[in-house]
């Protein structure tokens, strides 16, 4: 019994340390600077357009749906506007994806959705930094615009 007791302990201070250590420092951060790394310049879809909050955009054609991105990174050694522009990335990639896959050729309305709390902004999007890990949740409708 006294070996289960031991483990039981050690596994509620395992628990109790990996909640302190993913706490989630929440803060708006700009879309240009996302947007304009070199990374994003590099990997970003050009034939997908992108279009955050209320921002205005052609007639669509056709709605395709509205999607949902949860990304995460490992924060270790990283700043956070590196860590948070990664992350972004990897959501607006994935929205880009999704639209190609649907036969959209743009991503609208594009809102932070951190923990399901919608955010709209037309130049910043939510990110959660952590001690160990980054989060960026993104919420976009696909479209197919006119004119093509």
């Amino acid at each position: 019994m006294n070996k289960k007791l031991y483990a039981f302990t050690i596994l509620c201070a395992c628990l109790y340390a990996s909640s302190s250590f993913a706490a989630d420092d929440v803060k708006m951060h700009p879309l240009t600077d996302a947007l304009n790394a070199p990374a994003a310049r590099e990997k970003l879809d050009k034939g997908v357009k992108l279009f955050f909050g209320n921002q205005a955009y052609p007639k669509a054609q056709k709605d395709l749906g509205e999607w949902k991105t949860n990304k995460k990174t490992n924060g270790f050694n990283k700043s956070a506007k590196e860590a948070c522009e990664w992350t972004f990335l990897s959501a607006i990639l994935e929205l880009q994806e999704r639209a190609v896959k649907e036969g959209g050729d743009a991503v609208v309305g594009i809102k932070s959705n951190w923990k399901n709390k919608e955010t709209v902004s037309d130049t910043e999007y939510v990110c959660a930094d952590g001690t160990l890990m980054t989060g960026v949740a993104l919420k976009g409708t696909v479209v197919k615009l006119g004119g093509k």
